[in-house]
């Protein structure tokens, strides 16, 4: 279908207490379906955020018990929306958890589930340093959804960097792209925009990425600045550093367009890698003398 509609981005900044964080949230998803959005999605770790792993692990629970999916499954019928939740931090064994996406008909059922793919285990300048692998079991599946829109690709934040993943859902007839994060300030005022932008350039699709944003309690700063991009790599909505709803209208008439224009998803081809050889020495060139 190509019928515009209006999509919404939560910007939360997380804490410790997943009921919090889920008042907050639920709060926002109530103000964007006000404002006429058909489709909302929360950032990554709508439910915690939290540096060490015994922290995390004691505050949630399984997909089948955990609360805050419960809640937003009976909220998205209340509303009769599509409510995405960016991530859950979902508990899997008694030491790991899975940095889980979930995307909720207005009917409340989950319709996609994703587990982040990529871990992400970063040292960054003056100290800032992250093991997300301790904590989480990395995902091994691309997943997409289909909205009545078009069909939605499923990533979560550090997943960004890795551009053959964005392919290969633009492959699978993704349209829309969800990038939701929690983005450091540090590195979000470096490459949050340019990878972005990037992302729906090369594969002509929008780009949905709700941001945390904010000094969380548990002493990290994320960069927030949620974005929706079209798929000329133009920002539609942006938000600043603080909580809040970004909303915009979506034509998905554009992405035909744009794949006309430029039809890269069509272009592309395998090939191999050559490794580099010994060279020839120049004597063995050629006959004999």
């Amino acid at each position: 279908m190509t019928t515009p509609f209006t999509v919404g981005l939560v910007q939360m900044c997380s804490g410790l207490d997943p009921a919090r964080n889920l008042d907050a949230a639920v709060k926002l998803i109530e103000e964007a379906k006000a404002n006429g959005a058909d489709y909302v999605q929360t950032p990554e770790m709508t439910n915690v955020v939290a540096n060490r792993r015994d922290v995390m692990l004691a505050a949630v629970a399984p997909e089948e018990s955990d609360p805050s999916l419960a809640a937003f499954r009976s909220l998205a019928r209340k509303l009769g929306i599509h409510v995405h939740i960016g991530s859950l931090a979902i508990k899997i064994s008694p030491d790991r958890a899975a940095n889980r996406s979930f995307v909720i008909d207005p009917q409340g059922e989950i319709v996609a589930r994703y587990d982040k793919i990529h871990m992400f285990d970063v040292d960054l300048a003056g100290g800032e340093s992250y093991r997300e692998s301790r904590s989480y079991r990395p995902g091994e599946q691309a997943a997409v959804a289909d909205l009545p829109w078009g069909r939605l690709g499923l990533t979560i934040c550090y997943d960004l960097r890795f551009p053959t993943l964005h392919r290969a859902l633009a492959e699978a007839g993704a349209s829309f792209i969800a990038s939701p994060a929690a983005f450091t300030k540090q590195t979000g005022e470096a490459h949050w925009h340019v990878l972005l932008r990037a992302r729906a350039i090369e594969n002509t699709s929008f780009v949905f990425a709700a941001g945390q944003g904010g000094h969380h309690e548990d002493g990290r700063d994320t960069f927030g600045h949620s974005l929706i991009i079209d798929p000329w790599g133009r920002i539609l909505a942006e938000g600043g550093t603080e909580p809040g709803v970004v909303m915009a209208k979506i034509d998905p008439a554009e992405v035909t367009t744009a794949r006309a224009r430029i039809p890269s998803l069509q272009h592309g081809r395998r090939f191999e890698m050559i490794e580099p050889s010994r060279t020839v020495p120049l004597h063995a060139v050629g006959g004999s003398s």
